[in-house]
């Protein structure tokens, strides 16, 4: 036994004793680059999102430009001064193997910063970190409308073209035009009445006075595509912090959006609903809820198809269920529906239709059974104050407080509906409107992330869903937004746009979304030619993205 065990050992020692003497494999690249691929500065203490400054780089001459914006923030009039950038945070992005002295954290770019690179070769190289504070080079008009004649410019930005919609003659008008920040136009159609009868053209002048383009404003019907989006057309048009773009600093309250024809509306439990210009994202106002507002009161808001934002409260804990009829922005809260049905009811609220014409209300009871209350209105007209009582097929667990539906027909309660829910087998659902019965349903979400909103809407004949997933923890990485073609009923086994995951969530932003909340919304322009999809995350970002069905 004892010459066995000195054999095993002799052996191990020839194998382990061969490898020891392996040559080390040279992990050198073979190419060398510059090693260092650009440096970052930043604020510290700023949380805006606008809040990180990237470089160029001149490798024959030794030189890193960290380039910073004239005005900051850069939609601002404030003008920034060599004097603001004492104290820089600064990170560098390097190859792999390759390192940097002196180790930088902060600079002061009032004064000189010399740095050195040692490459994967051990071959080192100087280079001076210096600022510039340059003017914008945009000069893009990114919304053009003729308010007063009801008329959205669908811009073109390829061709420069901006197409008015009119079969009739238009005439003069004053404009209302976003443009880049610091850019002026020539003629300005915002201050002078130009006649678009005619092709009109205006020269856009960036704000460092030397880059320009011209857009040609025509009347004009341009093609759309034969069915649906144009591929490749999503766009994000603006994107805002809840606490530090909007100033809600309250976390785990703002959990419903409703969005009219003109704004984002966001209700904040216990305050009052603010407001966002819908093209821009700029805040604009509140609306006085008087005496509707309370952590359970206002918990919730949704808008139908022509202005009308529908605010509900949270039932049993504030009582009988309430529904609140707000008619625009500037209109005070009139009851609509009153059920004390004594289930839990009020965490979400969907319409489909106008309430001046057909409309179908959903809103899922939370608690086990897979039911939703459902409400109707005809020819402008509530139907009942009590609604019916649906049951789905298909699920397997209780969705507990996280579930939403939206009807695709707002003149038929047999038609369709979709629903996003947080109950087995954790995947966006369509239902069948006559038997209540999933009949199709995209791909299983991890039941680590909370699906609790939905939307649809009809765009250029294509039928389109949105729903949502929420990380509700302090770690992990999810907060995804999905976009579905759902003209057939196998548009759910995949997406035709999503939302990149951690990047708008509450984890990633102002704080963990602790009750995991968030909503979608899907709009039409007036004029057919853009669909837009609204999302928010609570603790998070309101963000828009825009689609066109533009034929180019």
């Amino acid at each position: 036994m004892k010459n066995k065990i000195i054999s095993l050992i002799a052996i191990a020692s020839i194998v382990f004793g061969g490898i020891g003497c392996q040559e080390v494999e040279d992990l050198t690249p073979s190419i060398s680059r510059s090693g260092i691929n650009g440096i970052t500065a930043s604020f510290y203490g700023d949380e805006s999102s606008e809040n990180a400054f990237t470089s160029e780089i001149d490798s024959t001459n030794g030189i890193i430009t960290v380039v910073f914006p004239y005005n900051y923030p850069r939609t601002s009039n404030t003008v920034l001064t060599m004097s603001d950038l004492t104290k820089m945070r600064v990170t560098a992005n390097l190859d792999d193997n390759v390192s940097i002295s002196p180790a930088i954290l902060y600079m002061d770019f009032t004064k000189e910063n010399y740095i050195t690179v040692t490459d994967q070769t051990k071959k080192k190289k100087g280079y001076d970190v210096v600022a510039e504070i340059r003017k914008s080079a945009e000069c893009a008009i990114t919304n053009f409308e003729l308010a007063s004649l009801g008329l959205s410019g669908v811009i073109d930005e390829a061709n420069k073209t901006i197409s008015l919609i009119s079969v009739d003659p238009i005439g003069s008008a004053l404009a209302t035009v976003t443009v880049s920040h610091g850019a002026i136009m020539l003629p300005d159609p915002t201050t002078t009445a130009l006649n678009y009868n005619n092709d009109v053209q205006i020269t856009v002048t960036a704000q460092n006075e030397t880059t320009s383009a011209v857009y040609t404003v025509k009347k004009d019907v341009p093609s759309k595509t034969d069915f649906g989006m144009r591929s490749g057309s999503a766009k994000i048009l603006w994107s805002k912090k809840l606490n530090t773009d909007l100033g809600i600093s309250v976390l785990n309250l703002t959990g419903g959006m409703a969005v009219t024809k003109d704004y984002v509306v966001l209700n904040t439990r216990g305050l009052n609903s603010i407001y966002l210009n819908r093209k821009t994202g700029e805040m604009v106002g509140e609306i006085d809820l008087g005496t509707n507002k309370g952590s359970l009161i206002n918990f919730y808001n949704t808008c139908d198809d022509n202005n009308n934002i529908l605010l509900c409260n949270l039932a049993p804990n504030a009582g009988a269920f309430k529904v609140w009829r707000i008619n625009g922005v500037a209109a005070a809260p009139e009851l609509y529906i009153e059920w004390n049905g004594g289930l839990a009811i009020g965490r979400k609220l969907s319409i489909k239709g106008s309430l001046e014409g057909n409309a179908i209300i959903s809103a899922p009871i939370l608690a086990a059974g897979y039911q939703f209350a459902r409400w109707q209105v005809i020819g402008g007209v509530l139907q009942s104050q009590t609604p019916t009582l649906v049951t789905i097929t298909g699920f397997t667990t209780n969705w507990n407080y996280n579930c939403d539906i939206v009807y695709t027909d707002p003149t038929n309660l047999n038609s369709d509906y979709f629903v996003a829910c947080y109950s087995a087998p954790y995947k966006f659902s369509w239902v069948d409107g006559i038997t209540n019965t999933v009949k199709a349903a995209g791909a299983v979400i991890s039941s680590n992330w909370i699906q609790n909103a939905t939307d649809y809407t009809v765009f250029n004949n294509c039928p389109y869903a949105a729903s949502n997933s929420v990380n509700s923890f302090t770690w992990g990485g999810d907060d995804k937004i999905y976009l579905y073609d759902v003209s057939t009923s196998s548009g759910l086994s995949t997406t035709v746009w999503d939302a990149p995951i951690s990047t708008y969530g509450g984890k990633d932003n102002g704080g963990a979304n602790g009750n995991g909340t968030g909503d979608v919304a899907l709009k039409v322009s007036d004029d057919g030619y853009y669909m837009y999809l609204y999302f928010m995350f609570t603790n998070g970002c309101v963000v828009c993205v825009q689609y066109d069905c533009i034929d180019m």
